[in-house]
């Protein structure tokens, strides 16, 4: 998929983790590293969202090598990183529902793992290590777009874990000079997110339904909108913040396209790709969401060089395309 490097350095003399690398994110992120040639790609995962099927294709690669273990460990935590230059940290329980039915471990593992990454980074020769934040973080701050340095309140247990991730990462930062780049993520899509189980995102879930020419709930009126953001502008963001050495400081950045969607007008655009007039059935609003989200992607612009490429309809045609084939090849498969 990656036509144009996002980097300027010879990537063969560096070494990589990317943690939750079997992950929808993640896997992209080691894709674009063996495409451009890095010394090595280590992946962390213990496959308890990510899947054997996102990094199939990269395991005969000489430089990519697996680690199955778990971020809550910290001794795995610190194996992993023995000889890395850069982390990608990807790894998380992602999903609001998700922590509203068990904030426990929704709190192990992205509090307590990040920290286990954060502590095992920065006392080895760790040069950089950019995460995955969230624009959950904005919480109840009704401000449309959003800045990085105006939140609200948090609306739920997922939303608490990531901003506490920022917490630590400023205090590493400051008192162990350990300077980190938060990705505040704004609704990642792509190929490879799964489409299955109760905490599956809405466009794979979206898609599916269409492709099978079944309908869907949406959530409220419709009306809801979010700042959709295609997965190749999450890798270029990893990228850029990773082979960035100007950042003095820990910081956080809004990833994201800059432009508001519908999930009315979401559903209508998919069903006009793959050429079906579907109308889809309402329900309440989900708890712990937000009604709204907006990004200003200026900053990240400006001290990283974040430049989306790729647009949300653009990225849906990519994705409609790849869950058409993976459908079509499950078809074939069971004929």
């Amino acid at each position: 998929m990656y036509q144009q490097p996002y980097h300027h350095k010879d990537l063969k003399s560096f070494h990589f983790l990317v943690t939750g690398g079997a992950g929808f994110i993640g896997s992209h992120i080691v894709e674009y590293l063996l495409t451009f040639g890095a010394g090595k790609v280590r992946v962390l995962d213990n496959f308890s969202t990510g899947s054997m099927s996102n990094i199939r294709p990269f395991l005969d690669n000489p430089a990519f090598e697996l680690i199955e273990g778990d971020i809550r460990d910290l001794n795995t935590c610190k194996q992993a990183v023995i000889g890395i230059d850069y982390v990608s940290h990807q790894a998380a329980l992602g999903s609001v529902p998700r922590s509203i039915d068990d904030p426990i471990t929704s709190n192990e593992v992205n509090v307590s793992g990040f920290l286990n990454m954060l502590v095992a980074s920065q006392k080895s020769a760790v040069k950089k290590m950019v995460y995955a934040a969230s624009s959950s973080t904005y919480g109840d701050s009704p401000d449309l777009p959003k800045v990085e340095n105006k939140i609200g309140n948090p609306l739920s247990p997922y939303a608490i874990t990531k901003f506490v991730n920022e917490l630590y990462a400023d205090v590493f930062s400051k008192q162990y000079g350990f300077h980190t780049i938060g990705l505040r993520y704004f609704n990642v899509f792509g190929p490879r997110q799964n489409p299955q189980g109760p905490y599956a995102a809405v466009i794979p879930l979206f898609i599916t339904a269409a492709l099978k020419s079944e309908s869907t709930f949406i959530n409220g009126d419709g009306e809801t909108s979010r700042d959709f953001t295609f997965v190749e502008n999450a890798v270029q963001a990893n990228i850029k913040g990773l082979m960035n050495d100007n950042i003095e400081a820990h910081q956080v950045v809004n990833i994201a396209f800059g432009e508001r969607t519908t999930l009315n007008e979401l559903w209508d655009n998919i069903t006009a790709m793959l050429g079906k007039e579907i109308q889809p059935g309402y329900r309440d609003f989900r708890a712990g969401d937000v009604k709204h989200s907006l990004a200003s992607i200026s900053k990240a612009k400006e001290l990283i060089g974040y430049e989306p490429k790729v647009s949300v309809k653009e990225g849906l045609k990519i994705s409609v395309d790849w869950y058409e084939h993976a459908h079509s090849a499950v078809k074939t498969a069971e004929a």
